[in-house]
């Protein structure tokens, strides 16, 4: 995927790093395009690389870029056009009594220890689940761009949930979103209709939900909130899902 001849992007670098073990398909290498240097990238540039491919974990802006495979494909939610399904609507309902609550970027015990827990019980062995203090910030607390912390309580005030969204120009980019493990009703999903819905309210047209792999169980769900677009060689199109 070629690059615009912008003077946003002809003032940042690309590299490619090396090759490491797929995280989603067995048996395959990965590779990611880097943009560099990360004091450069504020939310115009940030806004301009994510209708690009690309995508923000901390200060590190990138973009899948392996040598045989296209499998992940950039996947953002038309806000306006969406209708959520039966059991979406079911999600809505059980959970609408949650207050939301938009913040800067903060430390919070808090926060952090509902983090370990969660890792700990969805990602058991998959490293993050024994991310330090230090690690937490750099992943979640870490950015140059527009981003806020949503939390989620209960009415008597316990916190259910803490997702990350950056904010940009054409919509917002759900970052990270983690939970209390033992709360039951598919909170995930309920995080992912309130920022459609967060979209919508501020006149946002798109929900980037960074890359989904049609072979991949693991993000399977991203599919399910219809109409979506992908973005396959240079080009934003809708896709049927299947």
């Amino acid at each position: 995927m070629s690059l615009p001849n912008e003077p946003t992007f002809q003032t940042l670098q690309f590299y490619a790093t090396a090759a490491y073990p797929c995280s989603y398909l067995p048996d395959k290498l990965a590779r990611s395009q880097v943009a560099a240097p990360t004091h450069l990238i504020d939310t115009a540039a940030y806004s301009k690389l994510i209708r690009r491919g690309f995508r923000r974990s901390g200060l590190f802006t990138y973009r899948p870029h392996c040598d045989n495979c296209q499998a992940c494909l950039p996947i953002r939610v038309d806000a306006s056009g969406f209708q959520p399904g039966r059991t979406q609507q079911r999600t809505w309902r059980r959970h609408r009594e949650l207050q939301a609550r938009v913040l800067p970027l903060l430390w919070s015990e808090e926060h952090y220890a509902m983090y370990r827990r969660y890792q700990r019980s969805r990602h058991p062995g998959a490293g993050m689940d024994e991310d330090d203090a230090n690690q937490y910030r750099e992943f979640l607390l870490t950015s140059r761009v527009d981003s806020r912390l949503v939390e989620f309580r209960l009415p008597s005030g316990e916190l259910q949930m803490v997702s990350l969204i950056d904010l940009v120009e054409d919509g917002i980019s759900a970052v990270y979103t983690f939970f209390d493990p033992d709360a039951r009703g598919s909170l995930g999903t309920y995080g992912v209709l309130w920022q459609i819905e967060y979209c919508r309210r501020h006149s946002l047209p798109w929900l980037y939900l960074g890359y989904w792999i049609r072979e991949s169980r693991k993000m399977a769900y991203k599919n399910q909130y219809r109409p979506f677009q992908v973005l396959s060689r240079g080009a934003w199109a809708e896709d049927g899902g299947d």
